[in-house]
């Protein structure tokens, strides 16, 4: 990738078939895979060494057009049970190398028909790693990936493209990716030579607000005992209330939590005034603390990836976390009353609060997993045990 990340290199590489442009004008050239198309995003990278399916498929990237910094992305196939949502979010992939073809018993179908099937185009034959120092150096960019088998490209309408858009801060894009109607959730997380499981007998029942939820956290919960009650982003704390749960839930989800939060924060402050207990992950964790009177910013790469480690401040416990968020909480602008309960080994951020003398709390990380480590899984059973209180 000579020429990638170079303003002059207006000039396609040979046979390259897809590039990736981003907002500052400079050219990744490579070959495409999926679909023939273009999409436009803000270009972020994910570090996870497994799990491309269910990262392609969970909420929290719309908007977004992935760079893998695993090289083997694709080795495994796909198949019909590792996703986080019907339809992925993300607006496209960027790899390192081709996609081999796969070698797992659990694959139904190669990646690049998969990304066909769901109009996602995706560029291979790129130093990942370099365009993720780029990312680091300068911030998330704006970005625009175009696959054309023809290589003929217009450049110029692809930086345009790429500089016209508005980026994520301020974007509501929960809204987007919420269902549109109530439904009910039984099914149970996945076993090896067993499938999903049903949760057939419940103890609670749980209200989860979707922001863009992933399937694996409503396993986790019915897994851990609930029957689940997932409900619209925007439904109201009247709503939420009507269906007399013993707790709610609040989803991870994409985009900016503030511009979400102008619907979403009177519900969550309507819902803690009821002394219901509150979980909240990622998106919900951010709102969660909006909702309290802390602020949140725009991080300048984001935590993305499955290695992550989080210090739980009151056990002492390290947690190796997976994590994908690009806003955070201001630990500085936490009010009296809420508690950091949860920060990052990484770079010090904040990753957990508690609202003191109440069943609320939240995390910024995935507990759920889906892909990545299972150390969080703990935070469901806290979850329960305040119901249960």
């Amino acid at each position: 990738m000579a020429e990638a990340l170079n303003h002059a290199a207006t000039s396609p590489q040979t046979g390259a078939t897809a590039v990736l442009v981003l907002g500052d004008g400079s050219l990744v050239w490579g070959r495409g895979i999926g679909a023939s198309t273009s999409a436009t995003g803000e270009v972020c990278f994910n570090t996870s060494l497994t799990g491309y399916q269910e990262i392609i498929t969970d909420p929290s990237y719309a908007g977004q057009i992935i760079n893998f910094t695993f090289p083997h992305i694709g080795n495994v196939g796909t198949n019909v049970e590792d996703i986080e949502s019907v339809t992925p979010a993300a607006r496209g992939i960027v790899l390192h190398a081709s996609i081999t073809d796969p070698a797992n018993f659990r694959n139904s179908r190669h990646l690049h028909d998969w990304l066909v099937g769901h109009n996602l185009p995706g560029i291979t034959g790129v130093d990942t790693r370099r365009l993720t120092r780029h990312v680091r150096k300068t911030g998330a960019p704006n970005g625009v990936i175009c696959h054309r088998p023809d290589g003929d490209f217009d450049i110029d309408a692809l930086v345009r493209r790429a500089t016209g858009w508005p980026g994520l801060e301020g974007m509501d894009l929960a809204k987007e990716v919420s269902c549109t109607q109530s439904y009910v959730w039984d099914e149970t997380v996945w076993a090896l030579g067993e499938g999903f499981g049903k949760q057939e007998n419940p103890r609670f029942h749980v209200v989860a607000v979707d922001f863009g939820v992933k399937r694996n956290i409503l396993r986790c919960l019915a897994a851990a005992g609930c029957r689940v009650t997932v409900v619209p982003a925007n439904a109201t704390s009247e709503d939420i209330l009507g269906h007399k749960p013993d707790g709610v839930f609040l989803s991870n989800g994409p985009g900016d939590p503030a511009a979400t939060g102008e619907y979403a924060i009177p519900m969550i402050q309507g819902v803690i005034a009821s002394g219901v207990p509150v979980f909240g992950i990622c998106l919900g964790h951010q709102m969660l603390a909006l909702s309290l009177g802390a602020g949140s910013s725009k991080m300048q790469q984001g935590h993305r990836g499955g290695n992550h480690p989080v210090k739980d401040l009151e056990t002492g416990k390290v947690e190796i976390t997976s994590q994908n968020h690009g806003f955070v909480i201001d630990a500085a602008s936490l009010p009296d009353g809420v508690t950091q309960t949860h920060t990052s080994l990484f770079d010090g951020t904040l990753e957990g609060i508690k609202l003191d003398g109440k069943p609320v709390f939240s995390v910024q990380y995935h507990p759920e997993a889906s892909p990545g480590p299972q150390d969080s899984h703990y935070l469901f059973d806290r979850f329960v045990k305040l119901m249960e209180g």
